[in-house]
């Protein structure tokens, strides 16, 4: 059971059984997104099932000082309803003060590309978690744009502040690592520039940006390539119209359940309302590949929103599960998913491999030295060398204190390892769950009572 509200540290025993229907928050990486691009257009959007963790309460927060009107609306104890007024891009006003990101990257390096383009000067920062991530990889072709930065060491860490320009150079970049971050600083910057601007990406990540650019009136190419590289270009100047927005159940959320039920020897849950966008469902053809049995439902045609995002609702199942070979570019196709997968093979029969791992590295913590540290704790047998994990599975894991960092996916991951594990499993720094998952223990403590 779970013996302690959310605080620093929270109680996990095992679960007998794990039953029950879930109701995800909205898809964070859509929610921030929705929002920004509200705030580049001049009117009113309106955007219905926004996740309602603290990452995307730090982009409300940004997109209203930059000059939004954002009101929340209804939603429930997972997702929330923004109506957001913006007088548009042309019109927006310097921040009066620090742009607060919090623990939010996505926040910090999608406004770094707004800012580049306005007339205008804004100081970003965060906490100390995100002061730690590296910046260099937006600052470097923002610079080339014509943005001037000014941040620690080099601009290669937060804070930054940024003194922007309204007629930005269009430039063609290569992305150094696989990021829809960085993919998405600069396309948003290159609405502010006068020609053609080209991001390239040696591997092909999500694509919600390119999506909801276009639903918006934005003219953004994509063209993959046989290598699974892909180029993305966007003409500017160009004006971002406003739209009304629904937001899926979060995909990253649904993969802490799909793992808890597919190694829990009694289990059967349905999840609502998933998005399953073909960049980011990698967690759940993956976890098909280890013997998962996940059954998905696709919800009628049009419920992804303007955006034309895919749905479904998935039903899994107690599963026999076994280790499987992860390529680099499955990874970068379920990145935040990585910690999860990493428990289910744990449990499977079998040696997992998984390559391509190092930008876990460079996330809320060090999740590779986390997650190996985590399981190692419970008795898996895993290690790390280089950016490549590998897992010899099928040990019974066994409950022990364990931190999550005061990252919410490692403390997520730990506690759904708690389900099954031997004893009491005691997670450090649960609370952070709250960054992306608001109510996920108290979802915890539901599926299994």
């Amino acid at each position: 059971m779970l013996d302690a509200p959310i605080a620093d540290q929270v109680s996990v025993r095992p679960a007998r059984r794990l039953r029950g229907e879930l109701t995800l928050p909205g898809d964070k990486s859509m929610s921030h997104r929705a929002l920004l691009l509200a705030l580049l257009a001049d009117g009113e959007s309106r955007i219905t099932g926004a996740g309602d963790g603290r990452d995307v309460r730090a982009t409300a927060g940004v997109a209203s000082a930059l000059g939004a009107r954002i009101t929340r609306e209804g939603g429930d104890a997972r997702t929330v309803d923004y109506q957001v007024v913006s007088p548009g891009r042309a019109a927006l006003v310097e921040p009066a003060g620090i742009l607060d990101c919090q623990n939010s990257g996505t926040t910090f390096r999608l406004v770094a590309g707004i800012l580049a383009g306005l007339p205008a000067f804004g100081i970003l920062d965060g906490d100390a978690s995100l002061r730690r991530r590296p910046m260099g990889r937006v600052a470097a072709p923002l610079r080339a744009m014509g943005a001037v930065i000014a941040g620690r060491a080099d601009a290669t860490l937060a804070p930054f502040a940024i003194t922007g320009s309204a007629g930005l150079r269009a430039i063609e970049h290569a992305s150094p690592v696989p990021s829809a971050q960085v993919k998405s600083c600069v396309l948003l910057a290159g609405l502010a520039a006068a020609g053609t601007t080209i991001v390239r990406e040696a591997l092909q990540t999500r694509d919600h940006t390119e999506r909801m650019l276009r639903a918006r009136g934005v003219q953004v190419g994509t063209e993959l390539l046989a290598d699974g590289s892909a180029i993305h270009t966007v003409a500017g100047p160009a004006t971002v119209r406003p739209l009304d927005e629904h937001v899926p159940g979060d995909v990253s959320g649904a993969a802490f359940w799909l793992v808890a039920a597919a190694i829990h020897p009694d289990a059967d849950l349905l999840i609502r309302n998933v998005g399953t966008n073909p960049t980011r469902r990698g967690i759940i053809d993956l976890l098909r590949r280890m013997g998962a049995d996940i059954e998905e439902r696709p919800v009628g045609t049009g419920a992804g929103g303007a955006s034309g995002e895919p749905i479904a609702d998935l039903a899994v199942r107690s599963s026999s599960l076994h280790g499987i070979d992860v390529d680099p570019a499955e990874v970068a196709g379920a990145i935040d998913e990585i910690p999860i997968l990493c428990v289910a093979a744990a449990v499977a029969s079998g040696r997992s491999r998984i390559r391509g791992v190092g930008e876990l590295r460079n996330k809320e913590s060090d999740r590779v030295a986390g997650i190996v540290a985590g399981l190692a704790a419970l008795g898996a047998r895993v290690r790390a060398d280089g950016d490549v994990i590998e897992i010899e599975g099928g040990r019974a894991l066994r409950g022990v204190a364990v931190a999550s960092h005061d990252d919410h996916r490692l403390a997520m991951a730990f506690a759904v390892a708690g389900l099954i594990a031997v004893g009491e499993t005691l997670v450090g720094q649960a609370g952070a769950a709250e960054v992306s998952y608001p109510g996920f223990f108290d979802d915890l403590e539901r599926v299994r009572a």
